[in-house]
C-alpha cells in the first residue's frame, strides 16, 4: 500500500523545491543586481565545463576504444551546438551516439 513515510518526503521535497525556485524572486523582485546577472552569465559555460570534465576523466587512451566513442559523441555535441545552438537536441545525439557506439560497435 502507500507508505505515509514515503508520502511526507515527497510532499516536503516538493515545498522546499517550490520555495527555492521563487525566493530568488521574492528577494530581488524586478531589480537584480549585477552579481546575479554575472553568475547568470558566467555559470552554465562553467558547469559545462566541469561535467565534460567529471565524464571523460575516466577514459583510457591505451586500451579498449582507446576513447574512439567519447571523442566522437564530444565532436558530435560541439558541432551541432555551433550549428543549432539547441542544447537538448546537440546532448540527446552526442549521447544517442554515444550509447550506440559503446553497446553497438564497440561491445566487448
Amino acid at each position: 500500500m502507500f507508505d505515509v513515510h514515503a508520502g511526507y518526503i515527497v510532499l516536503v521535497s516538493g515545498a522546499v523545491t517550490v520555495l527555492l525556485r521563487f525566493l530568488p524572486f521574492v528577494a530581488f523582485g524586478k531589480r537584480r543586481p549585477g552579481f546575479v546577472l554575472y553568475l547568470g552569465r558566467v555559470l552554465p559555460p562553467a558547469v559545462m565545463a566541469m561535467l565534460a570534465v567529471y565524464c571523460l576523466r575516466g577514459v583510457n587512451f591505451l586500451t579498449g576504444s582507446h576513447g574512439l566513442p567519447e571523442a566522437m559523441a564530444c565532436v558530435v555535441v560541439v558541432v551541432l551546438h555551433a550549428w543549432r545552438r539547441n542544447t537538448l537536441l546537440s546532448i540527446t545525439a552526442g549521447t544517442v551516439l554515444y550509447m550506440f557506439m559503446v553497446q553497438m560497435v564497440f561491445a566487448p
